[in-house]
């Protein structure tokens, strides 16, 4: 990944083209998105609100070895709380330099630690310990959605920590969809995830089911933990 940042500089020098953030954000304009990813979050939304009124609240975050400033030429962009992704470093003339932010599968599991403790900027330290009961978002409230084997790391660790993971296929017939729900299949047959499901996010889908289970089951223990906890503070026991 970072041979690959540093090679599209390389390029774009050679042919006399400048890498801005102001390009590369043109670029998000041009993402094709499965199928349902435009009003996923708003559906998903209110399923949340219409289950749990607000008592719970959601949030949407992006993990993604990809480039930062593309993601943030999405249309979609402002359904997320966060885009962790790489970055490059610009100039005073803000062009690109150097890679600055490197994401690969590995380091992925770093952003997922800072979304569970709440340290979301990237110059905080997650290295200090945090009791499980401080930490915001429990791994048990997360459910991890990937595509591509560079999200395998970041699967394994969400469900080390009694969490949740779906891994999303392309469908069709051509070697790379058969490819891609091979890999699925293998994480399912390794428990490094609870679902797999096509990449279609519309309405009624498969995969909207499986993520409302998966809701419906947070939802449910939340409440549950906040009964109990009412329950013993009514009867003195701490």
């Amino acid at each position: 990944m970072l041979t690959y940042m540093r090679l599209l500089l390389e390029k774009a020098e050679e042919t006399h083209v400048h890498i801005g953030r102001r390009e590369l954000r043109a670029l998000g304009a041009n993402v094709e998105y499965f199928p349902g990813v435009e009003s996923w979050f708003t559906r998903i939304n209110g399923y949340v609100r219409k289950s749990a009124g607000r008592a719970v609240t959601i949030r949407h975050y992006v993990i993604s070895a990809g480039l930062r400033e593309i993601l943030d030429g999405v249309t979609i962009k402002r359904y997320f709380r966060q885009i962790f992704a790489s970055e490059y470093h610009y100039n005073h003339h803000q062009f690109a330099t150097f890679p600055k932010t490197l994401i690969t599968d590995t380091t992925k599991t770093q952003y997922l630690f800072r979304i569970n403790k709440g340290m979301e900027d990237p110059r905080e330290s997650i290295n200090s310990h945090m009791p499980l009961t401080e930490r915001p978002i429990p791994f048990e409230n997360i459910i991890y959605i990937g595509d591509g084997e560079t999200d395998v790391p970041g699967m394994a660790v969400t469900r080390q920590n009694g969490g949740n993971a779906i891994a999303v296929y392309r469908e069709g017939r051509t070697a790379r969809a058969r490819r891609s729900r091979g890999v699925c299949r293998e994480l399912l047959k390794a428990g490094r995830v609870n679902f797999v499901a096509p990449a279609n996010y519309s309405k009624g889908s498969l995969l909207e089911g499986r993520v409302s289970l998966l809701l419906d089951s947070i939802v449910a223990r939340i409440s549950y933990q906040r009964e109990l906890f009412e329950c013993r503070r009514e009867e003195g026991v701490g």
